[in-house]
């Protein structure tokens, strides 16, 4: 049994949350919420997974201080955005204890990923980054799990393999922390344009085509920001795009979907009503790819419907008449 911090009380955060109260682990979730800190202790519910019950052993507070003491490991599960402002919150509660990122994403002022966001605010943290297909209303009710934990330290892979395998969670291991960071982010992107493509009523020989052409721009970016390539053909990659692309649960998906069926941004911020990655990852990877001179033919396609008015059928026909090339 270990005592586990769980920085963020979205359903990801949650959903793990109940992963490793099942397995005898003590948590504590960190949210800046009144309400939802009441709605997990008092009712044993999140509001973002209102079908399931949560397990003894969850507690939630809205103090740093008494989610960090006494821990063993932190789960840092928040949206990227908000990422630099809460770690500076927490930062002088961390000890020893290895951080675990869980988010997706990157800080779009600084175009870092959130290893060098957490690294900056504590140079010398233990960083592991935990990614992979992984809804969390599958988590939530254990279905079958495979995801993958990156560190440079064998000590923190080996603790987070440990603490979280089980008969419904595979855990397998990388050094590769770039890569492991980057796939889980960059394929919200692809995600978002699946959603566009079904939302102007797009086939599965599209779906097909985005996601391996899509995979091919975010591993050509991966390897430029230091990710190796073998990294973005497994779980962090290739998997959690193949999930997030095709499955009802994601939000990226859902949010692609109602911009490619009419709606403006803020009515699909609305709609959604969770964080979407996939909006402030789009722009930031349309900049890295500028800056490193990544051809990225489909981030620059989803860029321009977002901020430069085009039309996806547009967008659409702008791709399929690209330049002749070689695979």
């Amino acid at each position: 049994m270990k005592n586990i911090a769980i920085i963020g009380s979205g359903s990801w955060g949650v959903a793990l949350s109940i992963h490793l109260a099942k397995l005898g682990n003590k948590i504590k979730i960190w949210s800046f919420s009144e309400e939802e800190k009441d709605l997990i202790n008092n009712e044993k519910k999140c509001k973002f997974l209102p079908n399931v019950k949560l397990p003894e052993g969850i507690e939630c507070t809205t103090s740093y201080k008494e989610a960090i003491e006494g821990s063993e490991l932190i789960l840092h599960v928040t949206p990227s955005k908000f990422t630099r402002n809460i770690v500076k919150g927490y930062k002088q509660y961390v000890t020893n204890q290895p951080i675990v990122i869980c988010s997706k994403g990157f800080e779009a002022d600084t175009l870092l990923t959130l290893d060098e966001v957490i690294l900056e605010e504590i140079p010398n943290a233990k960083i592991a980054v935990l990614s992979g297909p992984s809804h969390a209303e599958e988590v939530s009710i254990a279905i079958p799990t495979v995801l993958v934990v990156a560190s440079k330290y064998d000590a923190v892979l080996k603790l987070v393999q440990d603490t979280f395998m089980c008969d419904k969670m595979r855990i397998y291991t990388s050094r590769d922390v770039k890569g492991v960071e980057l796939g889980g982010a960059l394929k919200n992107i692809i995600a978002f344009c699946a959603g566009v493509a079904a939302g102007i009523g797009l086939g599965d020989n599209t779906f097909a085509a985005l996601i391996t052409r899509g995979l091919a721009e975010l591993s050509r970016l991966g390897v430029a920001l230091g990710g190796q390539k073998d990294t973005f053909y497994g779980l962090s990659g290739l998997g959690d795009l193949i999930v997030t692309c095709l499955s009802e649960h994601s939000r990226n998906r859902r949010a692609g979907m109602l911009i490619g069926q009419g709606k403006t941004l803020e009515e699909t911020k609305k709609e959604v009503g969770m964080t979407i990655e996939s909006i402030d990852n789009i722009v930031v990877a349309h900049e890295l790819a500028k800056i490193h001179g990544i051809e990225m033919p489909i981030v620059e396609a989803v860029y321009g419907i977002l901020y430069k008015g085009l039309k996806p059928e547009e967008v659409v026909n702008m791709l399929m008449n690209r330049a002749k090339k070689s695979e």
